[in-house]
């Protein structure tokens, strides 16, 4: 490569920086004034570019012929996203200050789905293709390379809007209020600054930053409805990378992300996301809290929770036969309910190895579906390879899922809270790259296909042997967390300082749940390869380790059937809804928003709530 393409790639990489900063930006500003973690801001960017789209394209298509008015375009798509955010704010953002971080992910990821079906009632599901910019449709040369004009503008863009944002933060009154409220909102209320209206005002900044940076992607690319997911993974990444809360970090981590996502596309196009993960997770093991980011408190915790088991005596004997039962009798009703129940008890398992590091050692995942897959992959490997039956391609799955935690988790034990979550996010998007670009041994996005890990013969007895697998695994649950291991993990979790400071072994204790988690994890893949009778790359996307988060936060985090009610929500609430509803990903955005405002102990903790509030009742 010569140097003219060399500049050329770099010059690239810095216009995409822009568009990371203004989305990093706003997401970080969010974190640090309501302290919620955003999952939603993809939409917004999604949002903006649609709006801008179709006002130059559908509504007054005349925009597009000016310079002036195709910015006025872009300003709406802006100005649409900063409203529709002020909504947000209001409705769901407001009533999830208080909730732990992970509870409020969930809840704006149900945003992210209920604006995305929204969003494709309102404008359509089709691409929009928007014409370039009046006035910048030419390209600069640079030795004998050329430039877009645009993405000259735009690169040169970024660092105006942080240098705007910098004099608003620290020369104005408002921005002064805005870094008070970072350090402390309870101070700030108490000397007479109202905390609610300069949240607003900083959901809706956010929000229009997030807006004007999907339209400015018109020129280079159509609005789309793929756009919400794949830009908000990257904008976490330089978001940690930099440090929560830090806008100079943020504005630096997408210069580095920018840069190396543009040589990576050069030099090693088939690493490049692995490149950019690499980075963060680099970055997060020499300094845990991101470049510019504050020391990471060690003891945010609400207080002791307690984990909830299920009840004892007849009543819990009864509770087991019920479910065995009843898992029985949806085996026996034909194909497509058996294929249900299956899904069902595999998700559960999956679900119960996130819960075991995070109820019990206070572990958050973004990531634990790179296990998941490991366990799938290696199973329909050894099956396809070597002919090994349903027990040693399972064990197989375990071992390959362990081996990676084992290595994995010596890294784990340096981070908590979001920026664990983000290292393992970055393992999880690594695998995923990893089994999407090694054609030759997983087939790419072709998957492996044509499993025969269980056979007709074996079929019915399967479905109850994966009952009595998913009962046996919250049995040990149940046991572990009465352990006096379980209680010291518990100690662990919601008072670490405290922990270290009565000589509990804090580093080895985390590891030992983060690897046994994984193994479950690696299990539960392995049995997902064998009912399906296939597996392709999406079993390590991002969505299904939201899939996995989504199980124990509806069903209950601390509740010990969480996972159980919770799977047969996603999963069998899922189907139903996808049969009778073209747009059931919102109905089910909108149930899971409900779920964790109003009970963010989860279903299973608000029916035992309920319980308990008619047994007082009623005495």
């Amino acid at each position: 490569m010569g140097l003219d393409s060399l500049a050329l790639q770099l010059l690239n990489g810095l216009s995409h920086a822009t568009t990371l900063f203004l989305m990093a930006s706003g997401l970080t500003l969010i974190f640090g004034v309501t302290r919620i973690v955003n999952f939603a801001h993809g939409s917004f960017f999604m949002l903006g570019a649609l709006v801008s789209a179709h006002a130059v394209t559908h509504w007054w298509p005349q925009l597009g012929d000016s310079a002036l008015g195709y910015a006025g375009a872009m300003l709406l798509g802006a100005w649409v996203a900063a409203l529709v955010g002020a909504v947000a704010e209001v409705l769901l953002l407001r009533r999830m200050r208080r909730v732990p971080e992970l509870y409020q992910l969930v809840a704006t990821f149900g945003l992210s789905l209920a604006l995305h079906d929204a969003m494709q009632w309102f404008f359509g599901p089709e691409e929009v293709f928007a014409p370039r910019f009046p006035g910048l449709k030419g390209a600069v040369e640079i030795g004998e390379a050329y430039f877009p004009t645009w993405q000259l503008f735009t690169l040169l863009l970024g660092p105006l809007v942080w240098l705007g944002l910098h004099l608003l933060l620290k020369r104005t009154l408002w921005g002064q209020r805005v870094k008070a409220a970072t350090q402390d909102r309870d101070m700030l209320d108490a000397l007479g600054v109202s905390p609610a209206p300069l949240m607003l005002g900083v959901v809706m900044l956010a929000c229009a930053l997030a807006g004007l940076a999907g339209a400015l992607q018109l020129p280079r690319e159509p609005a789309n409805l793929q756009m919400d997911l794949s830009v908000v993974v990257e904008t976490f990444v330089v978001v940690v990378t930099g440090g929560l809360g830090s806008v100079g970090g943020a504005f630096a981590a997408a210069v580095l992300i920018g840069v190396i996502h543009a040589l990576g596309v050069s030099f090693v196009p088939q690493a490049t996301l692995v490149l950019v993960f690499l980075t963060m997770a680099v970055v997060l093991v020499l300094r845990p809290q991101g470049l510019a980011g504050a020391q990471v408190q060690a003891n945010q915790r609400e207080a002791v929770t307690v984990f909830s088991h299920a009840p004892g005596g007849r009543l819990g004997v009864a509770l087991w036969a019920l479910l065995l039962a009843g898992a029985c009798w949806a085996l026996g009703q034909g194909d497509y309910a058996r294929s249900l129940a299956e899904d069902v008890m595999v998700m559960a398992l999956f679900g119960l190895s996130l819960q075991w590091m995070m109820a019990l050692g206070g572990l958050v995942s973004f990531g634990h579906a790179a296990f998941f897959a490991l366990g799938a992959y290696a199973a329909a490997l050894t099956h396809l390879s070597w002919g090994w039956g349903l027990l040693l391609a399972l064990a197989s799955g375990v071992l390959v899922a362990l081996l990676a935690a084992a290595v994995f988790g010596v890294l784990v034990v340096r981070l908590s809270g979001v920026y664990l979550a983000m290292l393992s996010l970055a393992l999880a998007q690594m695998v995923w790259a990893g089994v999407t670009q090694w054609v030759s041994l997983t087939g790419g996005d072709n998957g492996l296909i044509g499993l025969r890990l269980i056979s007709d013969e074996a079929r019915p007895w399967f479905g109850l042997a994966l009952a009595i697998l998913l009962l046996v695994a919250v049995a040990l649950l149940a046991r572990a967390s009465r352990s006096s291991r379980g209680s010291a993990l518990q100690a662990l979790r919601d008072a670490p300082l405290r922990a270290a400071a009565s000589g509990l072994p804090v580093a080895v204790l985390r590891y030992q749940v983060f690897v046994w988690s994984a193994a479950l994890a690696g299990l539960a893949g392995g049995l997902w390869a064998a009912v399906k009778g296939a597996v392709f790359p999406s079993v390590a996307s991002v969505a299904t380790s939201v899939d996995a988060l989504l199980v124990i936060l509806l069903g209950g985090v601390h509740q010990l059937w969480g996972a159980v009610l919770g799977s047969a929500m996603l999963v069998w609430g899922g189907a139903e809804l996808g049969q009778g509803l073209t747009y059931w990903r919102g109905v089910l955005g909108v149930v899971i928003m409900l779920v964790m405002v109003l009970a963010p102990s989860g279903l299973a903790g608000g029916l035992q709530q309920a319980a308990q509030f008619w047994r007082r009742r009623s005495a």
